[in-house]
């Protein structure tokens, strides 16, 4: 359980470096000659905290003990609450109407991935795992709420063809994953 804690605190403290210091990012490449200078840091700071995460739950995941039993209904709540997740994600980097709307589909999504994965487990890892990632998104979205005002672009942007390419892939994607990528990736069906 240290790896994945370890793996947890690493990952999600690199990616909570602006909400606690915000304006660091902007700081860090002016004064470091260029977007390298937060860049490869960051990133390499996120593959080791992403490593350790998948490591340290993939050892965790079976010893942990317990917390509670998620029943058959909470399993197909938690699909049903997955089915959006792909499509924001892809939306995170398609400019259109989705990302103008909703301002952070990624971190939408990893709230929603994270309660469906609480739904349907209940250990002691999966909390950590799952639960970490959520408090982070929610406290990462509110800061970047505050960071970036209340404004709202006045040049908005119609439905798409890329809203429409978000929605199609990402459900495609869905369909991949419950349909034998999660069992083969995880180890585990989500159906």
């Amino acid at each position: 359980m240290a790896i994945l804690i370890f793996g947890l605190i690493v990952f999600l403290g690199v990616h909570s470096v602006q909400i606690a210091i915000p304006g660091i990012r902007a700081r860090t490449i002016k004064k470091g000659g260029g977007v390298g200078a937060w860049m490869w840091p960051y990133t390499g700071l996120a593959i080791i905290g992403l490593f350790l995460i998948i490591l340290g739950y993939s050892l965790a995941r079976h010893e942990a003990p317990a917390l509670y039993y998620p029943s058959t209904t909470m399993r197909h709540l938690a699909l049903l609450v997955m089915l959006p997740v792909f499509p924001l994600l892809l939306a995170t980097y398609i400019k259109g109407r989705i990302k103008q709307l909703l301002g952070h589909p990624m971190l939408i999504a990893t709230i929603l991935w994270a309660v469906a994965h609480l739904l349907a487990n209940g250990s002691l890892a999966d909390l950590l795992l799952f639960g970490s990632f959520l408090v982070w998104a929610v406290l990462d979205w509110q800061s970047l709420l505050k960071r970036e005002g209340t404004t709202t672009s006045k040049n908005a942007v119609q439905w798409s063809r890329t809203d429409a390419a978000a929605i199609m892939g990402g459900l495609l994607v869905y369909g991949v994953f419950i349909s034998g990528l999660h069992m083969w990736l995880f180890g585990v069906s989500p159906l």
